[in-house]
């Protein structure tokens, strides 16, 4: 009887406050319980956030290549309304190189085969101070193309930070490049 209503009251619990017991706090399926972060494999059916198409220093007119970013529908629609990223939100870059070539167009670039995937999960909370990967409000992972599974992301502050100092007034996130967020 006693082991009843202990598992009624666990039941309870987890459905009134959303955790499993005996399980990390699942504020996102993409983060373990150790912090690890993982690449969602639909994001590209997620909300489309913009492209940045990044410089090359070839002389062939071209870019060196493009950077596509995702985010779930409802963070999108919970920045719009409050400027913010919701706890648990997930921004995925995808990296692609890129091919120059003459078309009937003109010269152009488009995206060729991806080069890795750059993911951010927002953690108001600070759930993990003593993991490397998280920090100033975000975990941070990058993968290559060649390994979806292990980020090669070591440090956020020595591998991560340094690109987003100027978008620190932004919370970490470029959000000028995403017109969608401004709606």
């Amino acid at each position: 009887m006693r082991t009843t209503r202990l598992a009624g009251l666990c039941l309870a619990l987890s459905l009134l406050t959303g955790l499993s017991v005996g399980a990390a706090d699942p504020f996102s399926p993409y983060v373990d319980g150790e912090g690890r972060i993982s690449l969602p494999n639909d994001f590209r059916q997620w909300a489309f956030l913009g492209t940045w198409a990044v410089d090359s220093d070839e002389e062939d007119g071209g870019v060196a290549g493009f950077h596509n970013v995702y985010t779930q529908p409802e963070s999108a629609a919970a920045y719009r309304e409050t400027g913010e990223f919701p706890d648990g939100t997930v921004l995925v870059k995808e990296l692609f190189g890129s091919t120059t070539e003459d078309m009937t167009t003109g010269r152009v670039s488009r995206a060729s085969q991806p080069q890795g995937w750059f993911v951010m999960v927002k953690d108001g909370r600070g759930r993990f101070p003593d993991n490397p990967l998280w920090g100033d409000g975000w975990g941070w992972a990058l993968f290559n193309a060649d390994d979806r599974i292990n980020t090669v992301t070591t440090d956020y502050q020595a591998d991560c930070l340094g690109c987003h100092v100027p978008a620190q007034q932004t919370d970490w996130v470029y959000v000028q490049g995403y017109p969608v967020l401004q709606d």
